[in-house]
Formats: C-alpha cells, structure tokens, sequence
C-alpha cells in the first residue's frame, strides 16, 4: 500500500522565527518547556519541523466573533 503522508519539512531556528516574526529565544523556550519537539543533526545543528511549530501557534479571537 503506497504512503499517502508527506515528508516532514525540518528548518532551523533562525528560519523558523524568521517565518513567524518571532525571536530565536522564543523558539528555544518552546523546545526547552517541551511544547516544540527539536531534533539534533550533529553536534550543534538543531532543527525543528515546520508542522510542529505551525501547530504552536494561535488565533487570537476578535472581540466580535463573542469569545
């Protein structure tokens, strides 16, 4: 049966916050408390998956949608 899901996209730090207009320590606080997964790719190179950090994220409601 053929693989119906797609290659994870890992990117680094620095291009993750640049992404989201967030700062690299926002980011590392996030792997540090456990709520973004990270994988090491060598001895210092860290990279993270795109989806995860996409998954971090929320919309803020407007006072007019009555939350």
């Amino acid at each position: 049966m053929p693989r119906t899901t797609l290659p994870k996209k890992y990117i680094s730090i620095a291009d993750g916050a640049a992404l989201y207009g967030i700062s690299e320590r926002t980011i590392r606080r996030r792997i540090a408390d456990g709520s973004l997964r990270s994988w090491r790719v060598g001895p210092k190179l860290i990279r993270i998956d795109l989806a995860d950090l996409e998954r971090i994220t929320r919309r803020v409601p407007a006072a007019s949608d009555g939350a």
